[in-house]
């Protein structure tokens, strides 16, 4: 079969989006994104709020180029961007003083994308 790839519009637009400014910024980091989220959706990334707190540090900003889960728990004050973010784990986030935002905010934000880190 051939592999069309994400079907819903929202997230066709952001990759391209992503795609154009990766290109218009010299950020390779967005093109990296584009292609996470491009997967098909049994291997799109899903993170819970556990290992965000392993593996970032405080302050820190991080993108999750597809859903955020609410397992765990975080501590740490932290700006996190994904495409989706479960309710829990939105609250459990922001509860510890963090930022829980969309891809499109961190882009228009960041658009350099420097000092920004993939969670996988």
């Amino acid at each position: 079969m051939k592999r069309t790839g994400p079907t819903n519009p929202y997230l066709r637009g952001l990759i391209i989006d992503l795609e154009i400014a990766a290109r218009k910024n010299n950020a390779p980091i967005w093109k990296r994104v584009a292609e996470l989220l491009s997967k098909s959706t049994r291997q799109r990334i899903e993170v819970n709020v556990g290992k965000l707190n392993k593996v970032l540090e405080e302050g820190s900003i991080a993108v999750v180029p597809g859903k955020v889960l609410g397992g765990g728990t975080i501590t740490k004050k932290v700006t996190v961007a994904a495409w989706r973010f479960t309710p829990a784990a939105k609250q459990k986030i922001e509860a510890a003083g963090g930022r829980a935002i969309s891809i499109y905010e961190l882009l228009r934000e960041n658009p350099k994308g420097s000092k920004v880190v993939i969670v996988a």
